[in-house]
């Protein structure tokens, strides 16, 4: 590892904190108040922080191992303190908070099971060993779980309440739909690796040859419906927190997702007349019919 890698993640850090804090600032405009402290601010705060305790045995042990199981389980717990101590929920605040946490403990345990399947993440092999790369990682975790519940967060802590109307059942519709193609595209996915005759081979049927990366699309989809139900119990800066989807969007397409598994493929099957007739005609992220 470089010397200018450490010093970047250590640029970057105090910039994502710095970000974290305007989300927190926005989202607190109209958030009920626990003594004086914004219940928003308090829960996009704490996301942060238990990203950087558990770092620290992470650190210490150089494992990936519970990386995406403490993002789940903190997904879990800020709307639940959002729920529990916030105003009495109405039935928005209700179901934004059941979407939430049926996502995040659906996708805690499958990337679990996954980690603990594999031995580990390859995402981490060169990020692990590094203290800064490493917290960076913790601290990026923080900001997704900011950035990505921020809507729902901020409508559950709102002192404005709304009734449920047409936007809100699109949402729901929205999101079960996205919901779907996520979890079906990862069970197809999962049935694939385990058998052995597909042994080195890439994933090309099911939703696969609809979209290269369906279950992306599927995530992008269902925060989508959590902000359109979200948006009409939201009022001023709080709707900033609206970027929800967008920053998934520009998480998954330029971040750690679609650019570092389309490398990888790559380099595992470029070449290859059946891999590159596949990408060829197959979608990166939006799904498409097959080609006939």
């Amino acid at each position: 590892m470089s010397e200018s890698s450490s010093t970047t993640s250590l640029v970057a850090i105090p910039a994502i904190v710095l970000l974290i804090g305007g989300l927190a600032w926005a989202g607190s405009q109209g958030s009920v108040l626990i003594g004086n402290i914004p219940l928003f601010g308090f829960c996009a705060g704490l996301a942060l922080i238990v990203q950087w305790i558990a770092f620290v045995p992470a650190y210490a042990a150089r494992t990936e191992r519970y990386y995406d199981l403490t993002g789940s389980l903190t997904y879990l717990g800020v709307t639940t303190i959002a729920v529990g101590l916030g105003p009495d929920p109405d039935m928005r605040a209700g179901l934004l908070a059941a979407l939430v946490g049926i996502w995040a403990a659906r996708l805690g345990t499958f990337l679990f099971r996954r980690i603990r399947a594999d031995g580990k993440d390859r995402r981490f092999d060169s990020v692990k060993t590094s203290f800064s790369r490493f917290l960076l990682a913790w601290t990026l975790q923080g900001m997704w779980i900011s950035f990505t519940a921020g809507a729902a967060l901020a409508a559950v802590t709102s002192t404005r309440s709304v009734p449920m109307a047409t936007l809100g059942w699109i949402g729901l519709f929205v999101w079960i739909v996205g919901f779907g193609i996520e979890v079906v595209s990862d069970q197809q996915k999962s049935r694939f690796r385990a058998d052995p005759a597909n042994e080195g081979r890439f994933i090309s049927t099911g939703l696969w040859a609809w979209s290269r990366h369906p279950n992306y699309f599927g995530e992008i989809v269902l925060w989508a419906g959590v902000a359109l139900i979200a948006a009409p119990a939201l009022q001023g800066w709080q709707y900033a927190t609206l970027l929800s989807p967008v920053f998934v969007t520009v998480l998954l397409t330029m971040g750690s997702g679609i650019p570092l598994l389309e490398e990888r493929a790559d380099r595992t099957w470029g070449g290859q007349a059946d891999y590159e007739g596949y990408k060829a005609s197959t979608p990166v992220l939006v799904p498409r019919p097959p080609r006939r």
